[in-house]
Order: structure tokens, then sequence, then C-alpha cells
């Protein structure tokens, strides 16, 4: 039987690493099912999943040139129709997006509630801002360095 992408077949699970399962299908093919196509769920260790000899039912997901077989064992697993993934929990501020309106609280833009700064400063204020503490901080390590060091100027005893 050759082996299609889209055909499930029965294998048996000859290796297992950190990365995937190794199954061996018919006539000594072997085959890598990736760590994230073992299960519908989050998959940490391989182990708790799949044991060394276990018969598990894959699905042919893809095969390449060289002869790599890529296998699923959650895509050969029929699913009724309406069966879907659980939504994923909202996350912070916006779990209670139903009681707070239809956009929750937020603006356009997505993030937390617009509040303008009551005395926004403009870019140029900024960076006169730190230009004078810039030229401060540098003309104290000056006066605090030369001295010590002997640097330019400084009276040598």
């Amino acid at each position: 039987m050759a082996i299609e992408v889209g055909t499930k077949l029965e294998g048996k699970v000859t290796g297992i690493t950190h990365f995937g399962a190794f199954v061996e299908l018919s006539a000594g093919v072997t085959g890598l099912v990736h760590i994230s196509e073992i299960a519908d769920n989050y998959v940490k260790d391989v182990n708790d999943h799949l044991k060394l000899e276990d018969k598990v039912l894959v699905k042919v997901i893809n095969v390449d040139k060289d002869g790599k077989i890529g296998l699923s064992i959650r895509q050969a697993v029929d699913k009724p129709p309406g069966e879907q993934r659980p939504d994923r929990p909202e996350r912070g501020f916006n779990r209670d997006r139903e009681d707070r309106g239809d956009r929750g609280g937020r603006n356009d833009r997505g993030g937390r509630p617009f509040k303008p700064a009551p005395n926004r400063l403009t870019f140029e204020d900024k960076m006169s801002r730190f230009l004078k503490d810039s030229e401060e901080r540098i003309s104290n390590l000056k006066k605090n360095t030369e001295g010590k060091r002997g640097g330019r100027g400084a009276r040598r005893v």
C-alpha cells in the first residue's frame, strides 16, 4: 500500500524523543509525529501521552522528496462537526468587557483607556530638558574625576 498524504494508518511507536515520536507503519516504513501533532492540548512531555510499542492511529500529513514522512495523531481522530477548541479566556482588564459595554472602556487604539496628560510636553521641551540634565551630569563628572586622576590642568604637587 502506497503512503499518500491524507491516509489514515495504524502504526507502532518505536522511538520517543523530546520533539516527538517515531511510528513504524506498514512494510517497515517509519514516520515522525511531531510533539505539536500528538494531542489537541499542550504536550509538555511526549512520555505523558505515548509509550514505546503503543499502537496508534495516525494520519499522513506530508511526505518529503527525501522520504521523510510527517504524521499526526490528533488529526487522525474524527471529531464531531460541532465540536471545536474551547475559546481562550481573555486576559487583564478586558475580562468583564460585557459589563462595560461594547468597547470595554477602550478607545480605537485597543490598549488602555486614553487619558490625556494635563501638562503635556512637546518633543522640543523634552529634548531641551534632556540636554540640560545631560550637560549638568557631564560637568559634575569632569569636576570629580579630573582632580582624582591628575587630568588636564590639575595641579601636581
